[in-house]
């Protein structure tokens, strides 16, 4: 047995310092009890930490059983101190608590064991003592390996063949959904729809149905919230997609039985519409390949030596024994995976390399098998220092190729107390290095990049995920149901942390009665994240009993029909992250006034006619670094009640702004702030931006602005471009946000002299610079105009024209994104352009609304 050590000494790390805070505080009758039993635990913490470091050995039997004894005392107490220090339990050290937590130290210390027996102690801790011995920057994505299939890419391209499925197969870890991908991203814009899903054992193919018609069709969203039957979703599907030209990505197919089931509900149709199946199962990839004519069968085999050689020096820059890449066995996966190991210990030599390798896969072994690539994860994971274990096995609680928003995890490693301040750096900054090491040592895949640089979204590849879902069961940190590879806990555990996959709230509700709870304890939760439940209503969930987990840090409804936010929500006095976006919700309760001292985002709310959310209340959460509004009602004394909470919000932590202005009449009244939001990291501004915004080049802290497109003017891009440090400038329009988009930049034409102009001498840690818009006006860079940019990326129905890229000196990739019915004259400009862009790469994508 291998002992997960990172989990239970995040455990004890946290509960020491809920010991060391309740000692400041004025409990003196129980004060010795509570420094003995601190003093107990940073011992063992520190044992922990010792057998953590002692490598990637085994330990026995009696080792891991004191390491789980540890970790549910660690539990108990925690419950005990979280119920006393919060007054959920009228006597809590009354009843005995804190007395039995002091005899099962003791026993743990003596003996081993709770409950020990007279003979058959180890001698305590002296026996286990002998096993112990973020810069900016734009992300380039590289050619894969070993994923050069002309001969694929001719098929999917050809649009004279009827409908055609081509099935991918190989075993995990070997490089399918990378092909699949590359296929899918190259030639999805020239499909009319598209859509990629992922499946799995456990997967409802009619939720996997639901999905594709979310994404080929978005406006079937109206059609949803009806709850429609599974007949009417079938048929919605194959009418929509037998008039289209489509292209479908289903990932990871594990039933010839589903994927009947799934097809049969796609329509064939005479367009050259495409189906990309991956699957481990070769039954499945024979399953729909009788048509020879129009199907394919693409078996996927592992990488030679010399393509795991060049895999492995694309991933990491350093020279290493060669036997490193070759134990892989030429499994892409084990290739990756082992490169970012390297990287993290550029102190070893090649002889230590060596014996890393041998003690994996003795020479001449390789690994060959799924199960073999095994050993190299968990080689991997005991390498990781403890709070990076912890954070990884968080990942368990996301469903298998669930798209991960860094956001959204770092907030809940820290409402969770896995990262906390150290050396000057805030907890946020803590928790964003965490995420990094993470990427670096290839633990999670980043697969989409936000316009500051940084990560915004990744997943992790299912055979990762299948190990750490084993190793958090193992520890007892996570329960997990309704997944692939669900690990219901044991009679003997209990469930600290839970993870519901389901597509459908009887699959839920069959999978939680599987637990069998005793009791379930809502008082100590932390943690409540609803994103994503669709069809999420009061109706359906006792919105008060939410405000009854007095401790929780971090609660989300994004995505679901909630409607309305409790009243009594002010007594979740330690809440961080409130996020209610993409919700029904217009309101926050009044009580919410001056009670949540520690609320750092605040992201979707509404300011609206008739609501209780007074602008003047913002003012209190003096603790935000994000805020997020997204409807302002027009009023005089909102505008001035509002303006002067950010102004005074700006003061302290605010460092994150986004404003949706559906009038723009608040957007007009920024300029008379008396004081500026100098300490803004990110700002967007939704809304008409038709005057020219001298305060945004106060911003001197400004690295990411996204801008509505109304404002893409020669004066304000000479305007923008004196701030030093902006990193990233976006502008972006739909004709859905405003029907006069074009009479404005008709006007913005007019009043540039006829075209665009950015300047020289500016923007001189610009990398990025991004427009969505219907109609881009001639655009022309100066000389030495943004001599830092590395990318621009453009989407537009029409296009007027493009000048002076070819003097960007560091410009090293130009995405157009072109409507599908664009006019002869933008195709021409757009073709001229692919005939003189030798120095830098130019990727066009037609887009089919």
């Amino acid at each position: 047995m291998e002992l997960a050590v990172g989990a239970s000494e995040a455990t004890l790390k946290s509960l020491v310092s809920k010991l060391g805070s309740l000692l400041a505080e004025e409990y003196a009758l129980v004060r010795g009890d509570i420094q003995y039993i601190k003093d107990e635990l940073a011992s063992m913490q520190a044992l922990l930490s010792n057998l953590g470091k002692a490598g990637g050995g085994g330990h026995d039997d009696q080792t891991e059983g004191w390491m789980k004894q540890v970790r549910d005392v660690a539990y108990d107490i925690e419950d005990c101190i979280d119920d006393f220090a919060h007054g959920l339990r009228p006597d809590p050290w009354g009843d005995g608590c804190l007395a039995a937590m002091r005899r099962a130290l003791y026993e743990i210390r003596t003996y081993g064991v709770r409950d020990p027996q007279p003979g058959k102690g180890s001698g305590g801790l002296a026996g286990l003592t002998e096993h112990g011995a973020a810069e900016h920057q734009l992300v380039r994505v590289r050619q894969s390996v070993g994923t050069d299939t002309p001969d694929l890419e001719g098929w999917v391209a050809d649009k004279t063949q009827e409908t055609g499925v081509l099935s991918i197969v190989g075993f995990g870890g070997v490089g399918k959904t990378t092909i699949a991908l590359a296929l899918y991203k190259k030639f999805g814009p020239e499909f009319q729809c598209r859509a990629m899903v992922t499946v799995s054992q456990n997967s409802d193919p009619e939720a996997v149905l639901t999905s594709i018609l979310s994404q080929v069709k978005p406006q079937a969203i109206s059609l949803e919230k009806k709850n429609p039957t599974h007949r009417q979703i079938q048929a919605e599907l194959r009418n929509y997609l037998g008039q289209n030209r489509y292209l479908l990505l289903i990932d990871d197919v594990w039933s010839s039985s589903s994927w009947l089931y799934i097809k049969k509900c796609i329509p064939d149709n005479d367009k050259g519409s495409r189906i990309i199946v991956t699957t481990r199962i070769q039954a499945v990839s024979t399953t729909w390949s009788s048509r020879k004519d129009r199907d394919r069968v693409h078996a996927v085999e592992v990488l030679s030596n010399d393509e795991a050689k060049e895999l492995f020096q694309k991933t990491l820059d350093e020279k290493v024994p060669g036997r490193v890449w070759q134990m892989c066995g030429g499994l892409p996966l084990a290739i990756v995976i082992m490169a970012g190991l390297v990287a993290s210990k550029p102190w070893m030599i090649n002889e230590d390399w060596r014996k890393v390798c041998n003690s994996l896969f003795p020479e001449p072994q390789v690994c060959r098998k799924p199960e073999e690539f095994m050993r190299i994860i968990n080689h991997c994971y005991i390498d990781l220092d403890s709070d990076l274990k912890t954070c990884s096995l968080y990942l368990s609680v996301f469903p298998k190729g669930h798209k991960i928003r860094r956001k959204r995890l770092t907030r809940r490693w820290i409402a969770d107390g896995f990262v906390s301040e150290k050396q000057g750096l805030s907890v946020e900054d803590v928790a964003e290095t965490c995420f990094n090491q993470l990427i670096q040592r290839k633990i999670i895949q980043p697969i989409e990049h936000s316009r500051n640089g940084k990560v915004k979204s990744c997943q992790v590849h299912d055979m990762v995920l299948e190990y750490l879902i084993s190793k958090a069961a193992e520890e007892d940190f996570i329960t997990v149901v309704g997944s692939h590879w669900s690990m219901p806990p044991t009679h003997s555990s209990k469930v600290r942390r839970l993870a519901v996959h389901s597509s459908d709230s009887k699959r839920a509700k069959h999978s939680l009665d599987k637990l069998h709870f005793k009791t379930f304890k809502t008082g100590i939760i932390q943690v409540l994240d609803l994103e994503g439940c669709k069809h999420l209503r009061e109706s359906h969930v006792k919105v008060n009993d939410i405000c009854e987990m007095v401790l929780l840090k971090y609660l989300s409804v994004r995505g679901t029909d909630i409607k309305n936010l409790p009243q009594n929500i002010h007594k979740l006095k330690y809440l961080e992250t409130l996020d209610v976006r993409e919700t029904e919700v217009q309101q926050l309760p009044s009580t919410l006034k001056g009670t949540m001292k520690t609320l750092r985002i605040l992201s979707g709310i509404e300011i609206a006619e008739g609501s209780t959310t007074a602008a003047s209340d913002l003012s209190y959460f003096t603790g935000l670094r994000k805020l997020a509004i997204y409807k302002i009602h027009k009023s005089e004394e909102i505008f001035k009640d509002l303006l002067s909470s950010i102004q005074y919000l700006s003061g302290y932590s605010l460092q994150s702004l986004v404003i949706d202005d559906e009038s723009s009449e608040f957007l007009k009244s920024l300029d008379s702030m008396s004081s500026y939001p100098t300490n803004l990291s990110a700002l967007e501004l939704s809304g008409r931006l038709l005057k020219r915004s001298n305060w945004l080049n106060k911003l001197d802290e400004l690295v990411k602005l996204t801008l509505s497109a109304t404002s893409l003017r020669t004066d304000n891009l000479q305007l923008l471009s004196r701030p030093g440090s902006l990193f990233s400038l976006t502008f972006s329009i739909s004709e859905e946000q405003d029907p006069a988009w074009a009479a404005i930049i008709q006007k913005n034409k007019s009043d540039s002299g006829g075209e665009i102009f950015v300047p020289a001498g500016g923007f001189n840690k610009l990398k990025l610079l991004a427009i969505s818009i219907p109609l881009l006006l001639s655009l022309n860079f100066a000389n030495r105009a943004t001599p830092e940019l590395e990318r621009i990326e453009l989407c537009f129905k029409r296009l007027e024209g493009l000048h002076g890229m070819d003097e960007l000196g560091r410009l090293h990739d130009v995405l157009l994104t072109i409507d599908g019915q664009a006019s002869g004259p933008t195709k021409s400009i757009v073709e001229s352009l692919k005939k003189t862009s030798p120095k830098y790469s130019l990727i066009v994508n037609e887009h089919h609304a």
